[in-house]
């Protein structure tokens, strides 16, 4: 397959593992936290469906308009996979751009992680069906953590590099949530699109006050809250049958305003204890790229931590939530722009199923040539 360039929370006691620092972020010039776990960005590529779904495209279907979703979501329209095209079309599209990016071929890398809730089948993993299309034969695994599952993917892959583990690693977000979407629910339907984006990740130089790479990072999950969201069939516990299509049990299940709710919370403490314990203030931060899964959720959490739009990086009224895909999406759209350079200080925030979160902040340093971005799957696929 070949691609194509288009046109161009504030209370603890709800998660028990994140601690709200008591004082404000640090102001802007105060002691920054040296970097603990060194890695650049080698190249950055992403993948998009051709087919645009807009709002208007929706409410031909279910009873909702342009203006509803709009105003409740941001989004405008999303990309959909057409029939046959799966989750590990578009990861090896995204990985390929990224490569290609970075200069390199598949056999240079030694890791290959695929961060995913939507597989292309329950067993084997995605990853194995991207290993084999970019005929590579080192150590690849799926990581699942729903929407903050970049993140998780970033924070492991950077461990792996600092320890040895891994030199070269292929970090790859890919999701086709359209597929999981119930045709009749005008709550869900509207949210989601499919999309997937790749990074190519190094170890760079060694960990030290201003070299590129994580500087502080917070993985969690507010488990109590696991059935806010999910697809309740398919697996072993309710196996696909007769009874569960004819109920949807495999479609996704929402309950969007609780859901609203601990997001909003969760990623605000989660930001909070990340630049706490980085000694950064939002004045530092050159750019947040929060999960793109609602604009109302991010335009509330955006002043409660001091940031500004001008700060933020938003792309979800072009492509809805993309789950594990989107803060790489948003990423690879920002350094094609030039919004980021190296030295800039990063925060990365996903909340999503489960409910897991994770933050990181980094301090970016990337070597690519430039990545094209978004690319787009042939029609004929």
């Amino acid at each position: 397959m070949k691609a194509s360039p288009s046109p161009g929370c504030g209370r603890s006691d709800l998660h028990p593992r994140v601690t709200v620092v008591a004082r404000e972020p640090a102001a802007r010039g105060t002691y920054v936290a040296p970097t603990r776990l060194p890695v650049r960005f080698g190249g950055l590529g992403a993948a998009l469906p051709e087919q645009r779904v807009t709002n208007a495209d929706l409410a031909k279907r279910v009873d909702t308009s342009d203006e509803w979703i709009v105003e409740r979501t941001g989004i405008r329209e999303r990309r959909v996979v057409a029939a046959g095209q799966g989750t590990s079309d578009l990861a090896v599209l995204a990985a390929r751009a990224a490569l290609t990016d970075a200069g390199l071929a598949a056999a240079d890398i030694d890791t290959l992680l695929v961060t995913t809730c939507t597989p292309d089948q329950p067993l084997p993993s995605t990853a194995s069906f991207v290993a084999r299309a970019l005929e590579v034969r080192c150590q690849s695994v799926d990581l699942v953590a729903a929407c903050a599952g970049w993140v998780y993917g970033l924070v492991n892959a950077a461990s792996m590099l600092s320890s040895g583990v891994s030199t070269t690693t292929l970090l790859v977000g890919a999701e086709v949530l359209s597929t999981w979407m119930d045709p009749a629910d005008r709550t869900t339907l509207p949210l989601f699109g499919d999309g997937a984006a790749a990074a190519v990740l190094t170890g760079g130089t060694a960990a030290g006050p201003d070299s590129p790479g994580l500087i502080s990072w917070d993985l969690g999950i507010d488990a109590e809250a696991c059935d806010l969201l999910g697809v309740p069939a398919g697996g072993s516990r309710r196996p696909s049958s007769a009874a569960t299509l004819a109920d949807g049990g495999h479609y996704m299940k929402m309950q969007g305003q609780e859901v609203f709710r601990r997001a909003v919370r969760a990623v605000e403490a989660s930001c909070r204890k990340v630049l706490g314990a980085g000694g950064v203030g939002a004045a530092d931060i050159a750019l947040f790229v929060p999960h793109q899964a609602n604009a109302r959720i991010v335009d509330a959490i955006v002043p409660r931590l001091g940031l500004s739009a001008d700060q933020t990086m938003m792309n979800i009224e072009r492509y809805g939530n993309t789950s594990a895909a989107s803060i790489p999406l948003a990423l690879c759209e920002a350094a094609a722009a030039g919004r980021v350079s190296d030295g800039d200080l990063v925060l990365v925030a996903g909340f999503g199923a489960g409910m897991t979160w994770g933050t990181a902040l980094l301090r970016w340093g990337y070597d690519g040539s430039g990545p094209s971005s978004p690319r787009t799957l042939p029609a004929d696929l």
